[in-house]
């Protein structure tokens, strides 16, 4: 099992690298900037953990967080736009970007909405076809991007609550993320080992996932990861790189 978080969003991300496999990094519009994507870089590189692309939504004021109308060939152009951003930094330090997670709300409309999946996927491809894509495991994001030729991989969360439908509770509900390290680590063995997540009403949702998301910006994020890692190991579950 891969273990990622989203980086170089502000937050001081060194803390938390020894308990990553993979590192997606924000591409400096809907955080970050230049000096903070270099620094992540770097520090992502020391470490041996393999760096992707975390391209969102032009709108720092929200976070990303909030979904935008554009067309789909401008979506295309701004994923490619920041995919080329954030190779510089990785080239330039002698590293190679391995694959592309979308942000906030781009990822999660990407995970129904077809067209915009496939436009991500287009972006991806005509930057690098060995690049892989990651994406909310069972979603459209994935098929429209396999449909396209590239190696899409699904991806689960062990601090985030689950709607009975395999969709991620929206941060705006109560509950809708996890901040006890011990209630994350069972949850993820539970996807690790088991397949399936328990949703907020208590039904068994089946998640079909190679990699874990541990959010770089929870509070307790560095605790959290820590006994996710540890869980795992401690169970006998491979931890490895996409």
């Amino acid at each position: 099992m891969d273990l990622n978080a989203d980086l170089g969003e502000g937050m001081d991300d060194g803390p938390i690298l020894p308990f990553l496999t993979s590192a997606n990094v924000a591409c400096g519009l809907h955080a970050g900037g230049p000096t903070t994507m270099d620094r992540t870089v770097a520090q992502a590189l020391a470490r041996g953990v393999r760096i992707g692309a975390h391209p969102g939504y032009p709108d720092r004021e929200n976070f990303g967080r909030t979904a935008m109308d554009m067309p789909l060939e401008e979506v295309r152009a701004l994923v490619l736009y920041q995919l080329g951003a954030l190779d510089a930094f990785i080239r330039a330090r002698g590293g190679r970007l391995s694959h592309v997670k979308a942000h906030g709300a781009l990822y999660n409309r990407a995970a129904k909405d077809a067209p915009l999946a496939h436009a991500i996927a287009e972006a991806v491809r005509a930057y690098r076809g060995d690049l892989v894509l990651v994406g909310l495991a069972g979603s459209v994001q994935l098929s429209e991007a396999r449909a396209l030729g590239l190696r899409a991989v699904g991806e689960a969360f062990a601090d985030r609550r689950y709607l009975p439908d395999g969709s991620l509770m929206p941060r705006s509900e109560p509950g809708s993320v996890l901040h006890e390290g011990a209630e994350a680590a069972e949850q993820a063995l539970r996807i690790a080992k088991d397949g399936f997540v328990v949703a907020a009403d208590g039904s068994r949702v089946r998640v079909d996932a190679e990699t874990l998301c541990l959010h770089g910006d929870t509070a307790g994020a560095v605790e959290m990861a820590r006994a996710v890692r540890e869980r795992l190991e401690s169970a006998g579950v491979g931890i490895a790189p996409l």
